[in-house]
């Protein structure tokens, strides 16, 4: 099978991390500043796992063959291939193979595998001491948003919100460009180049330009943190959320939740991805769109707000590095959003 068509060769960079940073304090404003685990090199390994859903060896071939044309190694973690009802293993089994990913010092990134349900089983249970003294990028979005938001809010570690081991092409040549982009998008992110993206010109965007931390993730996982050790913190920050399979009415109360937790307030911007929504049952329709929501819960704030972004559970989502600082700018006509 012949790839190297469609490859794009991306310079890397190998950057030292700064060291250990302790958890944040006790203002309700106060983050950690942000730590940058080191680029990936030709010869690095990328160790998979499965912290939350199963899947079985063969359904992460695709992946593990692209990343070793990469140039990369891949560990395979004991979890994966390992079923316990929707769980890729037992809690124990998930936390330690997890654990012991994050513990390798070959191990220079982990994969999660897929989604689906189940980190907020094992957080808890893991020990991040050398995590921050040897931080290491953590692939993956849905319900990895758990970790995204944990590492951001108690350590300052960067991570990548991206797709997994189950989006990656069975048969790269017969794979949509924009599948092939966003892949390549992950490879981009791990070895170092600057990360641009641009979305579409939506006329409800509300125009303006923001720099700060980018942090974020699934819209649900987010809110069923608020008050836990994971909840985030967004104060000057630029806030990007998604979600698939909910109801408007759900949207409308995950977006109050944002608002009465007062992770709104005092954004520096906030990027609007894709939203599967469930259609409303006959003679309970909501009344509202998705952006509709958005703008009544943000009309008193002043930052830049972006609909239609390239995220999500979809094909166009693109990798994205939380925890890093970008820039957004929104104009009539155009967006985009930069790591700096």
């Amino acid at each position: 099978m012949n790839r190297k068509h469609f490859l794009f060769s991306f310079l890397t960079a190998a950057l030292p991390f700064p060291g250990f940073s302790a958890p944040a304090g006790n203002s309700e404003d106060e983050s950690p500043a942000p730590i940058l685990p080191r680029y990936l090199k030709p010869g690095d390994t990328i160790g998979i796992t499965c912290p939350a859903g199963f899947i079985t060896l063969p359904e992460i071939q695709p992946a593990m063959v692209q990343m070793v044309e990469w140039g990369f190694n891949i560990k395979v973690g004991d979890t994966v291939g390992k079923k316990d009802f929707t769980f890729g293993g037992t809690d124990e089994e998930r936390a330690r193979d997890f654990q012991q990913m994050i513990d390798d010092p070959q191990v220079k990134a982990i994969m999660c595998a897929r989604g689906g349900y189940g980190f907020v089983r094992i957080i808890d249970k893991l020990n991040f001491t050398k995590l921050q003294t040897h931080p290491k990028w953590i692939i993956g979005f849905s319900d990895i948003t758990v970790l995204h938001c944990h590492l951001n809010r108690n350590y300052g570690i960067a991570s990548i919100h991206s797709k997994m081991c189950n989006s990656f092409p069975d048969d790269w040549n017969k794979a949509e460009p924009i599948q092939i982009e966003t892949i390549l998008s992950i490879k981009q992110a791990l070895t170092g180049p600057k990360m641009k993206y641009t979305a579409p010109v939506n006329p409800l965007n509300k125009t303006g330009k923001a720099e700060g931390v980018l942090i974020g993730g699934n819209l649900k996982i987010i809110e069923t943190l608020a008050g836990t050790k994971s909840d985030l913190r967004t104060t000057n920050k630029i806030l990007f959320v998604e979600d698939t399979g909910e109801y408007l009415y759900s949207i409308d109360r995950m977006f109050w939740n944002l608002k009465r937790t007062g992770k709104l307030e005092k954004l520096a911007g906030l990027i609007i991805g894709g939203f599967k929504i469930k259609p409303d049952d006959p003679g309970e329709e909501f009344g509202r769109s998705v952006q509709e929501i958005v703008l009544d819960r943000v009309k008193e704030y002043k930052y830049p707000v972006c609909f239609d972004f390239p995220v999500g559970h979809q094909r166009n989502n693109y990798a994205l590095k939380c925890g890093v600082i970008h820039k957004l700018s929104v104009s009539n006509e155009d967006v985009t959003l930069r790591e700096i």
